[in-house]
């Protein structure tokens, strides 16, 4: 990378940081598929009945807030303390990610951004540990928390493989360092090509405690790997 493309995504990053998004996610080679081939073994996609589709946005950000049920009306969907606007937990650093519909029981550890901006993922070795983007939001304080995590690795499906069956209404449990857990609510899962991914609408900045867990997906070529992402979009209703 010359000095002069160094400094432009810099200073794309910082621009991208000064208005509350990323600026991308990074792309999955998904070496396993290449070995099985790519039929069979694809991770399953969410259907369209998962999307957005039909909910409210918010016009000033983008950011779409699917009516799945209100902060203080999931009762025991959340099995805990339900959470409303003045229940957001104060920052504490995850160490935990669980989501029972989809069996994931997985240890979390801190990202950064790779050199060309994008979300740094679980290094090799570790596809069975999500990661958490440290310079945003801690899951369950306000804003965005953004979570992510592989598809898959050389030896077969990783620990976010399934994230495409999850449905609406299913719950997302972050364990943090404080021994609090933020229980989420899904309000969708949608999947977006790479040229195509929404920053503002995914990353964009939120007044309550959202979450975003982020896996390779929408389909995979051998040439250049999956063409896009799944992003599950939830939001805080309850603290353990």
């Amino acid at each position: 990378m010359s000095a002069q493309s160094a400094e432009s995504v810099r200073a794309a990053q910082a621009a991208r940081r000064r208005n509350g998004w990323l600026i991308g996610i990074a792309v999955c080679v998904g070496v396993w598929l290449v070995r099985q081939g790519t039929e069979e073994a694809q991770p399953p996609q969410p259907t369209r009945a998962e999307s957005f589709t039909g909910s409210a946005a918010d016009p000033a950000t983008g950011s779409p807030h699917a009516r799945v049920g209100d902060a203080r009306a999931g009762d025991a969907r959340t099995g805990g303390a339900l959470a409303g606007p003045g229940d957001a937990l104060a920052p504490s650093e995850p160490v935990r990610i669980r989501i029972p519909a989809i069996r994931v029981d997985a240890p979390v550890l801190p990202l950064g951004l790779a050199p060309d901006g994008s979300l740094e993922v679980p290094p090799p070795g570790r596809s069975g540990t999500a990661g958490w983007y440290k310079d945003g939001p801690a899951p369950g304080s306000p804003g965005t928390a953004v979570m992510a995590g592989h598809v898959d690795d050389a030896h077969g499906p990783a620990v976010f493989y399934a994230l495409g069956v999850l449905k609406k209404g299913s719950r997302v449990e972050v364990a943090r360092k404080d021994r609090r857990t933020a229980v989420f609510t899904v309000d969708a899962v949608e999947v977006y090509a790479n040229d195509a991914f929404p920053d503002r609408r995914v990353y964009g900045p939120a007044g309550r405690p959202e979450l975003r867990v982020i896996t390779c997906g929408g389909g995979f070529s051998e040439k250049s790997g999956y063409r896009g992402n799944v992003v599950v979009f939830a939001h805080l209703t309850g603290t353990a």
